[in-house]
Order: C-alpha cells, then structure tokens, then sequence
C-alpha cells in the first residue's frame, strides 16, 4: 500500500465516524495571532502543545527554518493577511535548537540535486538569471540572530498597521522550552515613546 493510498483509507473512515467533528472552528483564530515556525516535524504536535494551542487557536504558517527570506515573499503575504482579513493581532516566529537551516551546506545540497537529474545546464540557467542559489539556499549561522531578525523584518514592514506586537520565541524541539528573544509588547512601546518624545 502506498503512502497516498492509506491517507486516502484513513481520510475515509474519518469522515464517515465523524472525527471532524471535534476539530469543528472557524476560520478566524480565536487568541488573534498568526505564528510563523519551522516545518521540523518534532514541532508538528509539540509547538502547539507547548503553547497551549488548541484548533482554530492561531494561523500557523511553516517554512524551512521559520525564515523571513524577502520581505515580499510569500509568508510575509500570509502575515498581512492574517493580519488584514482574518483578524489577528499580534505575530510569532518561532524558530527551534537544533534547527537544519542553521548547518544545511548548500555545496552539498546543489550536488544532492546533481545526482538526483537535476541537469548542469539548468543549475546554469539559474545562476544566469541572477539567483544565487548558494545564498538561496542558505539558512541561517544562528538561530537566535535568525529570529531577531525576521522580527525586525516584519515589524518594520511598511504594510504592517503600527501597534502590532511581533514576538520572537526559540523552541527546544526535545523539551518544548520556550526563549524568549523578541518581546513585541516592549518593541511596540518603546517606538510609541520615541514617537511621543519627538
């Protein structure tokens, strides 16, 4: 049986006894945030737990690394979003110890390509084309200055309404520890009274 078949199997039964039913919620999050966290699959069930997070709770929005690449790009879209149409007010990156992003090699991921067909004329067309796939490819050196910085990316993001707390959190993904890097509450203060003593 293959993967997709079972999920198939499994997703009839489910619907057919009902299970839904108990994950029955809305489309707007109930505690108005819109967290952004690494796709690592230790964080799949304990990042929610972890933050006492029930369904229906929090947009989450995952990516490799929880990183904001562009300011752009599309998870900053899902934030405005979320921010705009569904209600939140406050946001949450979360990156993790341990995280991949932080050691990927991306010499070694661009030969993983090479040797899984991806063919050498089009790693050339993209590097023609002006992307530096090695730069692409790169997550981050900390995750502590990853954080911090995607939190400074999305605060200062000129479509982002002034007042939103951006918070910036590190997960032990053995643990379920939370570090907190960025208070959003002492950010969104302290840019209020600069703009009162000015």
């Amino acid at each position: 049986m293959t993967i997709l078949s079972e999920i198939l199997s499994y997703n009839h039964e489910f619907v057919e006894t009902k299970e839904y039913e108990k994950y029955s919620t809305t489309k707007f999050p109930d505690k108005k945030m819109v967290i952004v966290s690494c796709m690592d699959t230790r964080l799949t069930e304990l990042l929610p737990r972890a933050l006492n997070l029930r369904n229906g709770d929090a947009k989450i929005i995952k990516n490799a690394g929880a990183v904001i690449a562009h300011p752009f790009g599309s998870i900053m879209r899902s934030i405005i979003v979320a921010v705009y149409e569904l209600n939140a007010e406050e946001v949450i990156l979360i990156g993790h110890h341990g995280c991949g992003m932080g050691s990927i090699n991306p010499t070694a991921t661009m030969a993983k390509m090479r040797e899984r067909g991806i063919r050498e004329e089009t790693m050339q067309t993209l590097l023609n084309s002006g992307l530096k796939l090695e730069q692409w490819l790169h997550g981050f050196d900390c995750v502590v200055d990853s954080v911090r910085a995607g939190c400074e990316t999305i605060s200062n993001h000129p479509l982002l309404p002034p007042g939103i707390p951006v918070h910036g959190l590190v997960i032990d993904p053995d643990t379920g520890k939370l570090d907190l890097i960025v208070d959003g509450y002492k950010e969104v203060k302290k840019v209020e009274e600069e703009k009162t003593s000015e």
